[in-house]
């Protein structure tokens, strides 16, 4: 495919949260006068599957960026009546044993809020023209070269472009057609989500909280937990959220369990049938659960592949869904992603502005805005994976462990509070910096040979060359 000279053609694989995100951010952000932007799903309707989403003040603060206004407003998303993000009860006892609180988010309306992910794909895809979103196209494998990308779909049609963005989840398809060696890693946890009507819970459990809770107790190398919280995107859900410790490899959990299978809500009622009460009720209540197996894979040492390609959310960064992060970080990515365009692009109107030297600049700022974040977390998980369990001699040693360990939990406002904006000015003023130094080095390399005073010459090496 030649090099496209008047327009920027941007094809993204995937049509969930993360590719509707950045067809919104290259759109809008980016402001870049000639580009066409064309997604590819394999899902033959657009429905977001899942249960809950939350998303924290960094998450909400892009929404408003990206003019995703609906997903702010106090009837699409649910914030508890307290202003806590996250409250953490303990298993047993019920008490209140830690928080997590806001630190600089003066707007309530930027305050962590849950969703449906349905509601949120919903709002989203409002702002995503609908002829743009191309259905049943599921991906085989990628391509890309100087010239252009292209992908390839299971119904023998291709498409191609100028930039690919894979916005294709943790099993990407497009990371996989360019690091084919890539492994994703078993947690040693599954969780079992529900979200159902609230009036199967609503005055039916004594003292059962408004604000959104997490119970927890000590473990091996999970916190297992069920999470109560209300939505209200136009009718009242509640959500519950269980998990459980699998031995299993990451071979037999592919074999037996998909991502969103029918649990047994039974298995779920057992599991936590010695909790508090609350979480009894809770349970009992619950009429369904699905299950969905938790894997994390290794911080890539590159987001940027033959110049043209890039990975978004759990494609870039497979991170296991720690600290309920995700979508966070997916619309983050989004946001620096549309900066990152709108610096290299966004101002320019020759022929040339769409050169694959640009693109390349273009996607190695945006990955050098992210990477160095989202590999951070990525080590925060791949440690807990890798974490010994301790051994207790009685149940008050482990119960003292586990409010020793609750109230000790590092502080996660870089990551829940973080500034993309900030992010992407501090690597432009980086990126500045070397190409000023290179091209004096250029500059300096470049100059004649000059006679010394003696009128004898002296020689000079150029770099890369040999005397």
């Amino acid at each position: 495919m030649g090099e496209r000279k008047d327009t920027l053609r941007v094809i993204i694989a995937g049509a969930g949260i993360a590719g509707l995100a950045t067809a919104i951010s290259l759109s809008r952000i980016a402001s870049i006068p000639n580009i066409d932007i064309q997604l590819y799903e394999q899902a033959p309707e657009l429905l977001e599957i899942g249960a809950s989403i939350a998303l924290s003040p960094n998450g909400m603060r892009t929404l408003e960026k990206l003019g995703v206004d609906k997903a702010l407003t106090e009837e699409f998303g649910f914030r508890g009546p307290s202003g806590i993000p996250q409250i953490f009860r303990h298993w047993k006892t019920d008490r209140v044993i830690s928080v997590d609180t806001h630190t600089n988010v003066p707007n309530p309306r930027h305050h962590t809020t849950r969703f449906h992910r349905g509601h949120l794909h919903a709002a989203l895809l409002e702002h995503v023209p609908r002829e743009s979103i191309h259905l049943g196209k599921k991906l085989t494998h990628a391509e890309a070269d100087k010239n252009g990308v292209t992908l390839h779909f299971e119904d023998g049609s291709s498409a191609q472009g100028d930039v690919l963005i894979g916005a294709d989840g943790i099993r990407s398809v497009v990371r996989k057609s360019f690091l084919p060696d890539y492994k994703l890693r078993f947690s040693g946890k599954v969780f079992m989500r529900s979200t159902f009507d609230a009036s199967l819970v609503e005055g039916k459990i004594p003292n059962l909280p408004s604000d959104s809770m997490h119970w927890t107790w000590y473990s091996t190398s999970t916190i297992p937990h069920i999470g109560g919280l209300l939505m209200n995107p136009g009718k009242d859900q509640y959500t519950t959220v269980g998990a459980y410790d699998d031995p299993r490899t990451e071979e037999e959990l592919e074999n037996s369990i998909a991502w969103d299978q029918s649990g047994n809500v039974e298995f779920l009622r057992e599991k936590y049938k010695n909790w508090n009460p609350t979480i009894r009720a809770l349970t009992e209540l619950t009429p369904h659960t699905n299950l969905y197996p938790n894997f994390a894979g290794d911080a890539l040492s590159t987001w940027v592949f033959d110049s043209r390609v890039t990975l978004i959310g759990d494609a870039a960064h497979a991170h296991g869904g720690a600290f309920a992060a995700g979508g966070s970080l997916a619309l983050d990515d989004t946001l620096a992603l549309g900066l990152a365009f709108r610096h290299v692009f966004g101002t320019q109107t020759s022929e040339q502005s769409f050169s694959n030297e640009k693109i390349k600049k273009a996607l190695g700022l945006y990955s050098n805005t992210r990477q160095p974040h989202t590999a951070r977390i990525l080590r925060i998980v791949h440690n807990q994976i890798d974490k010994r369990g301790a051994q207790f001699t009685s149940a008050e040693e482990e119960d003292e462990a586990l409010v020793a360990r609750m109230r000790s939990r590092p502080n996660t406002e870089w990551l829940s509070e973080h500034d993309v904006e900030a992010a992407f000015a501090a690597t432009l003023e980086q990126a500045e910096i070397i190409e000023a130094s290179d091209q004096a080095q250029a500059s300096k390399s470049t100059e004649p040979v000059s006679e010394s005073s003696s009128g004898a010459s002296t020689s000079i090496q150029l770099k890369g060359s040999k005397l």
